[in-house]
């Protein structure tokens, strides 16, 4: 089986130049060690608020180091510095409008300044790139959604259509832990189990 190559970028002035630890890399890693039954790998980048270089570092981890998902965090308000939408828009080669609208919808539960969040998705060659926010607890439920306490999902993550996306862009075929996120395929899009 092929190992997925996942790109983890940390987008954040100040965890790049150290001034404080970087929260959303090892967050994303330890939600997709729970999530992923696919073996993968993740290559990381910690980098600035600067569009050039998050518009290098995304083309790099595609054109390059062949990652088929890249998962951002950080740089998506409306502050002056947040470039991370355009930068992401920038190197697509087709937007994935449904990715932003389901993140927005998912933190609109808890807080009313979800509105003001501007992530979007994109893919560029054969590779997802997604913008996620930057804390800890919120890439959590906008990967996996919301659940009630007998694990009844009452809001879908955007985890869910990751891997049928992957895979009708030629990615490789990516299966996850029920438990977690159960990713959705049509019936003639699922492999038999084994």
């Amino acid at each position: 089986m092929e190992t997925l190559r996942i790109g983890l970028v940390s987008i954040s002035d100040r965890a790049s130049q150290g001034v404080y630890e970087d929260k959303g890399i090892p967050a994303l890693r330890d939600w997709l060690g729970t999530a992923l039954a696919t073996p993968w790998t993740s290559i990381e980048r910690i980098i600035p608020d600067e569009q050039p270089e998050i518009e290098s570092t995304l083309r790099d981890l595609v054109d390059y180091e062949g990652c088929a998902l890249i998962l951002t965090t950080g740089g998506t308000g409306p502050a002056l510095r947040d470039v991370t939408p355009e930068a992401t828009l920038a190197v697509g080669d087709r937007v994935m409008p449904g990715f932003g609208e389901q993140m927005r919808q998912i933190s609109l539960q808890f807080v009313p300044t979800a509105i003001l969040s501007r992530q979007v998705a994109v893919i560029r060659k054969q590779c997802l790139i997604i913008n996620l926010p930057g804390q800890p607890k919120s890439i959590r439920e906008t990967l996996e959604g919301l659940k009630d306490n007998s694990g009844k999902q009452l809001v879908h993550g955007i985890f869910a259509a990751v891997p049928y996306c992957l895979e009708l862009i030629g990615a490789p075929y990516v299966e996850t832990h029920e438990a977690v996120v159960k990713a959705f395929r049509p019936k003639s899009a699922q492999k038999p189990s084994a």
